[in-house]
C-alpha cells in the first residue's frame, strides 16, 4: 500500500515571480514587462493546475515539482517530473490559450504571433536528464511529454506521433499513467533525494526590470485585495477596499519580506521598515515587531536585523 504523502517535493512560487508581484504594484511596468508578469503568473497557475492531477494519481510514484538542474554544465528546469518503478516521466506543462498553428520551428497563433515551439526545449531537457541520471547511476528510461493544461488551448496541424498532451486528451492520458505495476525501493528514494540536493534556487535578477528603493510606491498594502487604502486600528490593520483585517504585528513582518525580497543587499532597520510600510505605525511598535521575530545584530544607532534561520 502506498501512503507516502505527495508531492515528495512540493511547488512554490518562483522568487521571480514573487518579485514581480510586488514591483507590479509598486511601480508601472512597461508593456513587455508586464506582458512578462502575466505570463509568470499564468505559468504557475497552469503548474498547479497539472499538480492537481498528479497528486491523484494511485500508483506508486515519487512527484518532484520544479526541479532546477544542471548537466553538462548546462542548466534546465523541469515543470514536473514522476519517478516511477522503471522510467522518469518529465512532463513541461503550458498553460497556452487560444487557437495554434503547428509547424516544426515555431507555434504561430490564429493572428500570426510566433512562437518557439515547445518540442525544442522538450528534446533539450529530456536530454540533459538522461545525462544527469547516467552519471547518478540511475537506469530509469526518460519519457518526456508537453502538457497543454487549458482547455482553451486548441492546436491545428499537430501531428498524431508527437508528445503533445491536449486538453481533450488530458484525461485518458493520466488514466493511462495511472496504470501498471510500480514497486519503489530505496534506490528510488535516493535518487529523489539526490536531485533534490542539486536543485538550485535561481536567482531572479537577471530577467526583471530595472528598480530603485526611492521609485517605489511605500506603503502597506492589503493582504487579500492588494489595495493600499489601508489605516490603522488599534493592532489591526483595516481594509477599506476590501474589509480585510490583518494583525499590525503579520502586515509589518509581511512588508519585511517583501523589503528583503527586492533589496537583499540592505540593511532591515526600524527607520527603513517604518518608512516602507508608511502608514500610522509607530517605531516602536515596528522595532518591538523586529526585535520578537527577528534577530538584533549591532548595538543602538547601528542595530540592525536578520532574519532567523531555522536550524
Amino acid at each position: 500500500m502506498w501512503d507516502m504523502p505527495p508531492p515528495y517535493k512540493a511547488r512554490s512560487e518562483s522568487l521571480i515571480l514573487m518579485v514581480l508581484r510586488i514591483l507590479n504594484k509598486r511601480m508601472k511596468l512597461t508593456e513587455d514587462e508586464q506582458r512578462y508578469y502575466q505570463n509568470q503568473e499564468k505559468g504557475f497557475q497552469g503548474e498547479v493546475q497539472f499538480d492537481i492531477l498528479t497528486e491523484k494519481l494511485k500508483r506508486s510514484s515519487y512527484i518532484l515539482n520544479d526541479l532546477q538542474l544542471e548537466s553538462n554544465k548546462s542548466s534546465f528546469q523541469l515543470d514536473s517530473s514522476l519517478i516511477f518503478q522503471d522510467t522518469y516521466s518529465l512532463f513541461d506543462v503550458k498553460n497556452f490559450e487560444g487557437e495554434y498553428v503547428y509547424g516544426d520551428e515555431y507555434f504561430k497563433t490564429i493572428s500570426g504571433r510566433d512562437f518557439q515551439n515547445p518540442l525544442d526545449q522538450l528534446k533539450r531537457s529530456k536530454l540533459l536528464l538522461s545525462q544527469l541520471l547516467q552519471t547518478l547511476g540511475s537506469k530509469l528510461t526518460v519519457e518526456a511529454y508537453v502538457i497543454f493544461i487549458n482547455p482553451q488551448f486548441t492546436l491545428y496541424q499537430t501531428p498524431p506521433d508527437l508528445p503533445f498532451i491536449l486538453p481533450t486528451k488530458l484525461d485518458s492520458f493520466m488514466k493511462k499513467l495511472d496504470q501498471g505495476p510500480s514497486r519503489l525501493n530505496d534506490s528510488h528514494k535516493t535518487l529523489a533525494d539526490k536531485l533534490i540536493s542539486l536543485h538550485q534556487t535561481v536567482p531572479p535578477y537577471t530577467h526583471l526590470p530595472s528598480y530603485e528603493y526611492d521609485q517605489l510606491r511605500k506603503g502597506i498594502t492589503c493582504k487579500k485585495c492588494l489595495s493600499f487604502s489601508v489605516s490603522v486600528q488599534g493592532k489591526r490593520v483595516i481594509c477599506h477596499s476590501c474589509g480585510f483585517e490583518e494583525m499590525v504585528t503579520s502586515a509589518v513582518l509581511r512588508m519585511v519580506g517583501e523589503f528583503s525580497l527586492l533589496f537583499p543587499d540592505r540593511k532591515i532597520t526600524t527607520n527603513i521598515i517604518h518608512e516602507w510600510c508608511r502608514v500610522g505605525i509607530s517605531k516602536k511598535t515596528i522595532s518591538r515587531t523586529l526585535g520578537k521575530y527577528l534577530m538584533v545584530k549591532g548595538v543602538h544607532q547601528w542595530t540592525y536585523y536578520e532574519w532567523k534561520v531555522d536550524k
